[in-house]
């Protein structure tokens, strides 16, 4: 896969992991996907980047005290202005969890809650343009959004980040929408009403790549995490759900042998 230098205006572009063990999450991680962990940034609060042959793919940072929230991996959609999207996102009835937010001459943040109550972040580059490598072993490489207000969420990602969709199914069994792009699809939206657990939010998933999803899940067990799915074969690759050792939740993606595919909606 060749490396991104820009993300496209609505598109995935960053993920990072808040947790309440930078130094457990940083050995798991690096001995998983070969990442190489950085220094901690003391004025971003500690927040660090992973690095696959030099190129960052993911960050992380400690869960601040007083954060009531489980450990998780978040995604961020790339925009040209944060502060212009924040305010169109709240007046298509989003929750502003975290305002816009100057990083620096790094870019600008934000975080909101779309109508399903899934919170997303916003990324504005400057300096940082996002992770530089998609699509591959150790990389992010599907991104994937599981709500109950389907049709809601649709609109929404197409109005507040200007997303041009595409229907992949429009099925009682399974309905799927997805970003479109020149070089394929980005992103999906799944209606997950029929299967979501009470009590389970609506929320955005990463996968991150491999080459073999049976192995990825044994080394992580090895080094203290859980499956929470089992690997599967399915159209669009052999995919698993998993946690590192403080919970936080991730999917992974291997190419189908009989039908090699480069992301889940991507058959």
């Amino acid at each position: 896969m060749p490396r991104r230098e820009t993300p496209p205006i609505g598109a995935p572009c960053w993920v990072d992991l808040m947790t309440s063990d930078p130094e457990r999450s940083r050995a798991f991680y690096s001995q998983l996907f070969g990442w190489t962990a950085g220094d901690p940034a003391e004025e971003f609060g500690g927040y660090f980047s992973f690095t696959k042959h030099g190129v960052q793919v993911a960050g992380c940072m400690a869960r601040q005290p007083g954060w009531d929230m489980p450990d998780a991996w978040s995604v961020y959609l790339a925009t040209d202005d944060a502060r212009k999207t924040v305010d169109a996102a709240a007046a298509s009835g989003a929750q502003v969890q975290v305002p816009a937010m100057d990083v620096g001459e790094l870019g600008t943040m934000a975080v909101v809650g779309d109508p399903g109550g899934a919170g997303i972040g916003l990324w504005q580059p400057g300096l940082h343009k996002g992770f530089g490598i998609l699509g591959e072993a150790g990389a992010p490489s599907w991104f994937e959004l599981h709500t109950r207000e389907y049709r809601a969420a649709v609109a929404f990602y197409r109005k507040v980040f200007r997303w041009d969709t595409e229907v992949v199914s429009d099925t009682d069994e399974f309905r799927y929408t997805t970003l479109k792009n020149g070089d394929g699809p980005l992103a999906g939206i799944m209606d997950a009403a029929g299967f979501l657990p009470e009590g389970v939010p609506a929320r955005w998933s990463v996968y991150f790549g491999v080459d073999d999803t049976d192995a990825a899940l044994a080394r992580i067990v090895e080094l203290g995490g859980s499956i929470v799915v089992p690997a599967e074969d399915t159209p669009y690759g052999r995919l698993a759900t998993a946690t590192d050792p403080t919970g936080a939740e991730f999917k992974l993606v291997a190419p189908n042998a009989a039908i090699p595919a480069r992301n889940p909606v991507d058959a």
